[in-house]
């Protein structure tokens, strides 16, 4: 029999897809400990924070998805950073299907570090963000 793709045939059931749990582990960054569980809003502001924090490609851990790439973006011209800097931000979170849109990017620079106010909607709520990024592309979250 050849397979018919995409065709359902009469009496097949009909799977129904649930949304997955964004339950995870509350990580404290400044302690570097773990404690408890956070889900929702909660777990996506701390998602936003670790994948800003990690650059992209550095750890086999992760897919080649997850972080950014700000590196080298500082010390340019400040259009063509601005510009990447807002593309590498939303490359990077867009990546995390519970978010829905980065949006209010507002980029201001500072000799050798620029400053990106921006806000992040997510399926669990609205949040705004500031990710300071330096001539490393490491920087922090403000």
């Amino acid at each position: 029999m050849i397979p018919q793709g995409g065709t359902i045939l009469p009496g097949s059931e009909i799977v129904e897809t649930l949304e997955q749990p964004s339950l995870t582990y509350q990580l404290n960054l400044e302690e570097g400990s773990i404690s408890g569980h956070i889900d929702g809003l909660e777990a996506v502001k701390q998602a936003v924070v670790k994948i800003l924090q990690t650059r992209r490609f550095e750890h086999l851990i992760y897919s080649s998805n997850y972080g950014q790439e700000l590196d080298s973006v500082i010390g340019r011209d400040p259009l063509w950073a601005y510009a990447e800097i807002e593309r590498h931000i939303k490359e990077a979170l867009l990546q995390d299907d519970r978010i829905v849109s980065v949006d209010d990017m507002n980029i201001t620079f500072a000799g050798e570090q620029a400053i990106a106010k921006f806000t992040v909607r997510s399926l669990y709520g609205t949040f705004n963000m500031t990710k300071e990024v330096r001539e490393d592309g490491r920087g922090s979250d403000v």
